[in-house]
């Protein structure tokens, strides 16, 4: 299996990354980031390297939280109260709940498809290390 093939890959330190999902899944996971959590974008970034997006480019990443901006799905305002530059503090707005909450819909739907697609395929083909993974 050549690494075009695979699931995921590896960064330069050995994380995952997560590869094939949609471009705009990252869209979904910064809502629900921000979901009971209002942050600075370097926080959100970190949260969104834990997820599993190493290779997000920052500059897209800001595009990408300004964007949402403009849609009304986040807001965001200036903090000035530390000693540093000002950092913008993102929140999730009630238009942006209600996108999440499509997407996470949705996404419900298509992990009932995912199951049954895994369904189908374990009565065919049982996958690598399945085998040693159960016996732990």
């Amino acid at each position: 299996m050549d690494s075009k093939s695979k699931q995921a890959k590896e960064d330069k330190d050995g994380k995952k990354n997560i590869v094939g999902a949609p471009k705009n899944f990252v869209l979904p996971v910064l809502l629900l980031l921000l979901k009971d959590w209002n942050a600075h974008g370097y926080e959100l970034m970190q949260k969104l390297t834990q997820f599993g997006f190493h290779t997000l480019d920052h500059g897209n990443f800001y595009r990408i939280l300004r964007q949402l901006e403009k849609d009304e799905l986040v807001t965001s305002v200036w903090d000035t109260s530390s000693g540093g530059p000002a950092k913008r503090i993102y929140s999730i707005t009630s238009a942006g709940e209600e996108y999440l909450e499509i997407w996470a819909d949705s996404m419900g739907q298509y992990q009932k498809m995912i199951g049954q697609f895994f369904d189908m395929y374990s009565q065919f083909f049982v996958p690598p290390g399945f085998l040693s993974k159960k016996e732990d």
